[in-house]
C-alpha cells in the first residue's frame, strides 16, 4: 500500500463507524461543497479543499518524502520531533503515523467537533440544543489551538525526510463504535458491571497495570446505568459541560468518556449523571489498533511507540 491508500483506508473506516452513518457523512460533505460553490474567488483560494472529500480535517497527510510501497511503519499516540528522530535511528521506517493532530490537522481540530452534535442527537438530545451549546465550545477550542506551534513536528519530518501522516477522529470513531456495539450486546445493568466489562478489553486491561484503567468518576458501582451514551469518545475534543443537564433530560443515565475536566465532573454531578472514564491513551490505542489490524493484514510491519499499546485482533 502507498501512503495515500493508507490514509484513504483510515478515512473510509472512520466513515463506516461514524454515528452519523455513511449517508449522514455524505450529506456533510455535500454541504461543504455547496458552501464552497457560493464563495467568491478570494474565499475559494483560502478555502481548504481537503474539506470537500475528507470529513475529518484533523486527520491528514503532512509530508511525503518518498512515495513508495509501505512495508514498515512507526505508530504512536503523540508524534513529536523526538519520535521523528527515533524513526530515523531505528532505520527502514517507511512511514510515521500519529494519532493526535499536528500541523494543519491541529489547526483544524475544531472543524470536526460538529460531529458531537450528531452523536448527542443520536442519543435524543435535540439537535438545536446540541448545536447551540457545541458552537460555543467549538469556538473556544479554535481559539485555544490558534496559538500552538502547529508545524514543529511537520518541520522535523521534512528536515529528516520522513513520511508523516496522522489519523485522529477516524480512529476515535472506530473506538466509539466498538464500545457501543459491545455495551449494547452485553447490556450491563450496574456501573460496576460496566467497569468490569471495560476491563475485559485488552487495551484497558493493560492500562490497569500502570494505574490508568477504567474508573468511575461520578457515581458508584451499585448505581444503575440507565441509558449508556458514548458521547465523549469521538468528536475532536471535549464538548461543553453545559450539555450534561440536556443529556439527563434526554434520558441518558451514564456517559462513557476518555477523560473529564473538573468543570465537566461538577456539571455531571449536578445533573445526576454517572460518568465512567475508560481511559484516554488506552481508548486511543483501541481505535488505532482497529485500523492497524487492517494494515497488518496487508503485510505491513507495525512498530508501536509513544503510548500505543499494540493489540492485534484477527
Amino acid at each position: 500500500m502507498r501512503i495515500q491508500e493508507i490514509h484513504n483506508l483510515a478515512i473510509q473506516m472512520g466513515i463506516k463507524a461514524d454515528f452519523r452513518g455513511e449517508q449522514g457523512v455524505r450529506k456533510f460533505l455535500e454541504n461543504k461543497t455547496k458552501q464552497y460553490e457560493k464563495m467568491n474567488e478570494r474565499e475559494k483560494q483560502e478555502f481548504d479543499k481537503e474539506a470537500l472529500k475528507n470529513p475529518y480535517l484533523d486527520s491528514r497527510i503532512y509530508h511525503i518524502a518518498e512515495d513508495k510501497d509501505i512495508k514498515k511503519v512507526l505508530v504512536g499516540v503523540d508524534i513529536e520531533p523526538a519520535e521523528i528522530l527515533m524513526a530515523k535511528e531505528i532505520g527502514d521506517i517507511d512511514l510515521i503515523i500519529g494519532h493526535h493532530p499536528i500541523g494543519k490537522g491541529l489547526a483544524h481540530l475544531a472543524d470536526v467537533m460538529d460531529l458531537q452534535s450528531d452523536v448527542l442527537n443520536f442519543y435524543n438530545v435535540p439537535i438545536n440544543i446540541a448545536e447551540g451549546l457545541m458552537r460555543e465550545k467549538i469556538e473556544e477550542v479554535a481559539r485555544g489551538v490558534n496559538g500552538k506551534n502547529h508545524q514543529r513536528t511537520v518541520d522535523a519530518a521534512k528536515l529528516l525526510k520522513m513520511n508523516l501522516i496522522n489519523v485522529h477522529t477516524c480512529c476515535d470513531n472506530l473506538a466509539a463504535k466498538f464500545l457501543k456495539d459491545l455495551i449494547e450486546q452485553r447490556k450491563p445493568e450496574r456501573i460496576g458491571e460496566l467497569i468490569d466489562l471495560l476491563k475485559e478489553i485488552p487495551e484497558y486491561k493493560e492500562a490497569m497495570k500502570i494505574g490508568a484503567g477504567p474508573k468511575i468518576f461520578v457515581g458508584a458501582p451499585e448505581n444503575r446505568c440507565g441509558k449508556i451514551a458514548l458521547t465523549e469518545i469521538t468528536g475532536g475534543a471535549e464538548g461543553s459541560p453545559k450539555l450534561y443537564s440536556k443529556m439527563a433530560n434526554a434520558g441518558i443515565g451514564t456517559v462513557v468518556g476518555m477523560h473529564i475536566s473538573e468543570e465537566h465532573k461538577k456539571q455531571a454531578e449536578e445533573s445526576n449523571l454517572n460518568v465512567v472514564i475508560a481511559g484516554h491513551i488506552s481508548s486511543d490505542s483501541l481505535g488505532i489498533n482497529l485500523f492497524l489490524d487492517e494494515l497488518e493484514k496487508q503485510g505491513i510491519e507495525i512498530i508501536p511507540c509513544s503510548g500505543l499499546t499494540r493489540i492485534f485482533r484477527a
